[in-house]
């Protein structure tokens, strides 16, 4: 039986699902450049060609193991630039009997597969590669009443029996987070983090990108991104190195023109299987192991993948489609321009949109507390505000983007995903970073021309919102505050904040 096994480009892993028990002689495997993909928003330049130039080098590293190989280009005159069309076309074209998927990013693209089952034939396979398959996480879900990560986070430590001595966590409590908010010393050195030269493929997706996507967000080169696994591991290894050690104690940090600190910045490379979770959280727990001094900063890395990354996954395919619809403050203004060009007196801002356009990438303190807070008590709609975190970002993808924005950063479904809106003044920016020093604002000014637009702003979030958070108890000490500011600071939070919206754009 001639199957057709499909690889999306997030699937570049040689032990994805759609490729056990494949028949070397017989099965064809299908790769497909579709710009339908690269265009549903329209994606940083940089991420198109690094999503490209890692499914042409997988595709080749196929081919020289003696698979038969489909490349349909992205130019290539026959290709219609839908995946589910190529599929059909391919699977019809080399008349074959089955055809294969693992399950894809997003709720889009798994409508897309779903109309075609019957004409190509098509099975759609668990994604294996999480730590927690979907059903897994539907079944730890039933008769919970609050839905929380760091619960959920337990139970896989368990599971995975990792950093664990019996069932007790090592170093006698799970989470260290509270370990991991130190601001760096003036003249602390971060080390450099590694880049990948391009080859030929590198430079063609390049080139590609260049003819038919610079009308895009961001800067296309450099592009120094690994686009092999064996680039990916060599990056793991530098991190682990070089990196992890300090990763704990500053991962909350942000500086002026220092995007990476000590952060891996792998998710990249294992959204789209490059590099395996599992494979992760084992290098870190084996640092752990050769220096017991660094446990709050491993734990702190395998909290983000085997925690957050696999919650985040379970509640997007648990919650979908609704999820996407979901507003809870009814926010309706829309995505300032700054969001783009970076051009904004508001410092920390244009640094963090600067940062994004530059390297497809931010730090997701950086996401959280200064993007997504403005984001959320500048009232931005959240469908406009997923497509930018969707767009910009080289490790964005739906399943992985649209609860860490509309749970996490907007609180647009309401408490669901967390357990409050993560707002804040311009005071924890200013603890967190250097950024305020170098800002036309001033950040200890609570009103007028002058104040740190998150001061007003943030305060002006919680009295328009007062009925549907006051309730929220972690924030009673906030509204307890709230309570006592006298009538006219609460006329002039109002004021300035309406100026300020009015004229956003």
């Amino acid at each position: 039986m001639k199957t057709l096994r499909i690889i999306l480009n997030d699937q570049l892993s040689h032990e994805i699902v759609s490729l056990r028990e494949i028949d070397a002689d017989n099965d064809v495997i299908l790769f497909c450049e579709a710009r339908e993909e690269y265009q549903n928003v329209k994606h940083h330049q940089k991420k198109i060609a690094f999503l490209i130039s890692a499914m042409r080098h997988f595709a080749l590293e196929l081919e020289e193991k003696g698979f038969q190989v489909v490349y349909v280009k992205l130019e290539d005159h026959k290709n219609s630039g839908k995946i589910e069309e190529e599929i059909v076309r391919i699977y019809q074209e080399l008349q074959c009997e089955k055809s294969i998927i693992c399950w894809p990013y997003d709720y889009r693209v798994l409508k897309k597969l779903k109309k075609i089952e019957k004409v190509a034939n098509l099975e759609i396979k668990e994604d294996e590669r999480f730590l927690a398959s979907k059903l897994e996480f539907n079944k730890w879900v039933e008769n919970r009443k609050e839905l929380r990560m760091e619960f959920f986070y337990r139970e896989m430590r368990k599971k995975y029996k990792i950093l664990m001595q019996a069932d007790k966590p090592i170093g006698g409590k799970w989470n260290f987070d509270s370990d991991n908010r130190k601001f760096p010393k003036e003249k602390l050195k971060f080390p450099q983090i590694l880049g990948i030269a391009n080859d030929k493929i590198t430079k063609d997706a390049i080139k590609l990108v260049k003819n038919n996507f610079s009308d895009h967000f961001g800067d296309l080169e450099p592009l120094d991104f690994a686009v092999t696994r064996k680039d990916a591991l060599i990056l793991l290894n530098d991190f682990i190195c070089h990196r992890l050690k300090n990763f704990g104690d500053y991962q909350d940090a942000m500086i002026d023109s220092e995007p990476w600190l000590y952060h891996s910045v792998l998710s990249h490379y294992i959204n789209i299987g490059l590099l395996s979770p599992l494979e992760c959280i084992k290098k870190a727990e084996e640092l752990y192991h050769q220096d017991k001094q660094c446990l709050s900063a491993v734990e702190g890395f395998i909290r983000q993948i085997l925690g957050w990354r696999e919650f985040v996954h379970g509640i997007y395919w648990l919650k979908m489609p609704e999820y996407e619809k979901l507003n809870f403050f009814n926010a309706k203004n829309k995505l300032p321009e700054f969001y783009w060009s970076a051009k904004t007196k508001m410092n920390c801002l244009s640094e963090c949109v600067s940062q994004t356009k530059n390297n497809a990438y931010a730090h997701h303190i950086q996401r959280l507390m200064v993007l997504g807070n403005f984001a959320l008590i500048a009232e931005i709609e959240p469908s406009e505000v997923n497509d930018w975190y969707l767009l910009v970002y080289a490790d964005a993808w739906q399943w992985v983007e649209m609860p860490n924005v509309s749970g996490m950063i907007l609180f647009a479904d309401g408490g669901y995903l967390a357990s409050k809106p993560y707002a804040s003044s311009g005071a924890y920016i200013n603890k967190m970073s250097n950024y305020c020093k170098n800002c036309a604002y001033d950040v200890e000014a609570k009103n007028g021309d002058k104040a740190c637009p998150f001061n007003y702003l943030y305060w002006n979030f919680l009295i328009k919102n007062h009925d549907k958070l006051k309730n929220n108890q972690r924030l009673k000490m906030i509204y307890s505050t709230l309570i006592k500011m006298s009538p006219e600071r609460v006329d002039l939070i109002k004021k300035d904040s309406e100026k300020f919206l009015k004229n956003l754009n």
